[in-house]
């Protein structure tokens, strides 16, 4: 209260309306943008995935094409969060801080999404007491540095040594 803020703001005229949005980061509004590329994303489906996720969460969820992470936001069918992660899996280096999988990283998804492997990382770190965005960031990190066939065991341990750092 009382000290100066910096919004950004997404503005869109119409003839029979002016609307803004105002977001406290270049970054989220870059990703309120790409988010309405998607059909059938709208303003109200956007920023309820940016109410939900946090644009770390999001670039995560994207680059590990985890459509249930994506499907926790109010309005996001299993539909439509399939439609995110795959249309956004290729345009995400620019706003997702550092987080850039190699092309086809996750070649054999599961059900959820998820190559089995890269799923089995997450889960062994997060039951070692990280949260699940920085046991993903970390094993983003981890397959870019190996690739796409590695084991989860060296998933894990090259994890670690990015959470360590």
């Amino acid at each position: 209260m009382g000290e100066a803020t910096v919004l950004f703001i997404e503005t869109f005229l119409r003839e029979d309306m002016l609307r803004l949005y105002g977001f406290a980061s270049e970054v989220e509004r870059g990703w309120f943008r790409l988010l309405q590329s998607v059909q059938g994303v709208g303003a109200k489906v956007a920023l309820g995935v940016l109410g939900t996720l946090t644009t770390s969460e999001l670039a995560n969820a994207v680059a590990l094409q985890d459509r249930a992470m994506v499907a926790r936001a109010p309005g996001v069918g299993p539909k439509v969060a399939a439609r995110i992660v795959a249309e956004l899996k290729d345009k995400i280096p620019a706003l997702s801080g550092g987080i850039d999988l190699p092309a086809g990283a996750l070649a054999e998804p599961l059900p959820g999404g998820v190559a089995l492997p890269v799923a089995d990382a997450i889960s062994a770190l997060a039951n070692l007491g990280y949260s699940r965005e920085q046991a993903a960031g970390a094993v983003t990190v981890a397959v870019k540095e190996v690739g796409e066939d590695a084991p989860s065991t060296t998933l894990i341990r090259l994890a670690l040594k990015a959470l360590s750092r």
